[in-house]
């Protein structure tokens, strides 16, 4: 499975309990396309929030987004990683 780092736009104003709401969602069907939804961050500011995720490809991040109502505007393969 590869790590994806997948990018939303246009969410000013975001809170904390919306933001958990939305990764909620995305967990409650995960499983259905083989997706592991791993943290979620958020700018309210900017309107900008990053997932990470695991998954057997960008395509089924993407479909469970968009089945959840919220439509990745970015998904990057993330297949290097260092702690």
């Amino acid at each position: 499975m590869t790590r994806f780092m997948d990018v939303h736009h246009g969410m000013q104003g975001i809170t904390a309990e919306q933001l958990k709401q939305a990764h909620q969602a995305d967990l409650a069907i995960e499983k259905e396309e083989g997706v592991h939804f791993e943290r979620a961050w958020a700018d309210p500011e900017s309107g900008t929030v990053y997932c990470l995720s695991e998954a057997p490809s960008a395509d089924a991040v993407q479909r469970i987004h968009e089945r959840t109502g919220h439509k990745a505007d970015e998904i990057h393969a993330v297949p290097l990683t260092i702690s």
